[in-house]
């Protein structure tokens, strides 16, 4: 018999290191997730949650544990307001299976 998937705990199994003072992904203008972004897909679509809509309206951005998926970057193309790269060589996710 097959047990349900904990996403949760499988998400827990990967690592991250931190590239202190480099983050990978910016919003480059926060005024635009608050002013003009209508459904700040960011904040549900991201797997990881590193996108948060705060009660002002605004969207802030933590990118520890970052999946690398890129999903912000093709959600977030009504303003184009994500930038987003890979991280440096040795930073970024780790992942444990896979």
């Amino acid at each position: 018999m097959n047990a349900a998937v904990n996403v949760e705990e499988k998400l827990f199994q990967n690592r991250y290191r931190v590239d202190a003072g480099r983050p990978h992904i910016r919003i480059k203008q926060p005024d635009l997730c608050r002013t003009e972004c209508g459904t700040q897909s960011c904040t549900y679509v991201c797997p990881a949650s590193c996108y948060k809509a705060e009660g002002n309206g605004s969207v802030t951005l933590i990118t520890d544990g970052c999946l690398e998926c890129g999903s912000c970057r093709i959600i977030c193309n009504e303003h184009a307001n994500v930038a987003w790269e890979y991280p440096r060589g040795g930073y970024g996710v780790l992942f444990k299976f896979g």
